[in-house]
């Protein structure tokens, strides 16, 4: 049988009368920009992330890059921040004509290694980005010791975690800045592109406010210049449905996750994902290691004929890049063990039992086929 990497349909189908509803308001209102649900989605989001202020913008990307305009990044400056990730971590950064440094992460959980981070500041560094990678947390704490040390700021792109937490305390909410996306495959997937930026900081907060609205306050009196990061109301108000749902969403991929690991524990040449001490990890992928020349493409191939969804994130870390060229080479040899090894699996929360079961069957079966099965 044929299973999807994500199928959306299934988790908006079941609040599809809610959802209208709230299309609905929203039109009959006439008020698209701003306003009423945009303030209330973002009390609300405060409040699930125990954050003072979480400010709704247009995108992910969007969300990272105001969050450095708000901290005056730019010509000149450096910011940390891992090879293995989306492009939109470092893209930001050169975007605003600072210099994206790339660092190593830890083989287990694909993060930020914070000793790689410490070899790399110098005096033009002004910042380190972690990143919250397929719902699990960077090790904060040797980060923020750096940035205390280094007088550093740090901005979490929690892209992918948002519910994830370490030690009690939700991912995005740890350092100065926290970044979210809305982006229709997150855990808290909207319907189009949306982002949202946390801080405990009032005058971060204010600051960001001030550049999603061109820098403008009061309206048509430019204070600085920023740009159009607003994220509608309509979104706001679909996403206010949703939210209430995402602890059920997230606990239904760890049961998913959980499935795996008992399943797929001690195939010969597989590394399973695992949460690391502390991590309350929400699984936006189920990522493997597969060891060997090759093998992990072939297992890519054996899941395609069988119907079965994969995608590899990220087959080309981010210094290997065109576009990065001409910053100084850097050898990164855990991110490029990663890049040739990596594989996500389905672990979206209505994956169905059976569904669940074809996929470990399938992966079990490559297995025996490539005599990699441990004894």
């Amino acid at each position: 049988m044929s299973v999807p990497l994500l199928d959306l349909n299934r988790q908006n189908a079941s609040l599809h009368s809610e959802l209208v509803a709230a299309f609905e308001k929203v039109l009959r209102s006439g008020h698209f920009i701003l306003g009423g649900e945009v303030e209330s989605f973002e009390r609300e989001a405060a409040a699930f992330l125990g954050a003072k202020h979480a400010i709704s913008v247009s995108s992910g990307t969007d969300a990272i890059l105001v969050a450095l305009m708000a901290l005056g990044i730019g010509p000149g400056d450096e910011v940390i921040c891992p090879s293995f990730t989306f492009f939109a971590t470092a893209g930001c950064i050169a975007r605003l004509g600072a210099t994206p440094v790339f660092a190593d992460v830890h083989a287990d959980t694909f993060n930020l290694d914070a000793a790689d981070v410490a070899r790399r500041i110098t005096p033009r560094t002004k910042a380190i980005m972690p990143v919250h990678l397929f719902g699990q947390s960077a090790a904060m704490e040797p980060l923020l010791a750096l940035a205390r040390q280094h007088n550093l700021a740090v901005i979490e792109d929690a892209a992918q975690a948002l519910g994830a937490r370490q030690h009690g305390r939700c991912c995005g909410t740890i350092g100065d800045f926290g970044t979210y996306s809305f982006f229709p495959s997150k855990n808290l997937g909207g319907f189009g592109d949306g982002g949202l930026v946390a801080t405990n900081r009032d005058d971060l907060a204010e600051k960001v406010r001030l550049l999603r609205t061109h820098g403008s306050k009061p309206k048509y009196y430019h204070k600085v210049v920023g740009g159009n990061f607003r994220l509608d109301a309509l979104q706001c108000a679909l996403l206010r449905i949703k939210l209430p749902h995402l602890p059920a969403y997230c606990a239904a991929r760890q049961r998913n996750a959980a499935y795996y690991g008992s399943r797929l524990a001690g195939l010969g040449g597989l590394t399973l994902p695992q949460p690391a001490v502390g991590n309350d990890h929400i699984w936006n992928q189920y990522t493997l290691r597969v060891g060997g020349h090759g093998r992990r493409d072939a297992l890519r191939q054996h899941l395609t004929a069988a119907g079965i969804g994969a995608e590899i994130y990220y087959p080309l870390p981010l210094h290997q890049q065109e576009c990065f060229a001409g910053l100084p080479k850097v050898s990164l040899p855990t991110t490029e063990a990663l890049a040739r090894e990596v594989i996500s699996i389905p672990i979206f929360p209505e994956l169905t039992e059976r569904e669940k079961t074809e996929v470990a069957d399938s992966v079990i079966a490559f297995s025996k086929l490539s005599g990699t099965v441990a004894a």
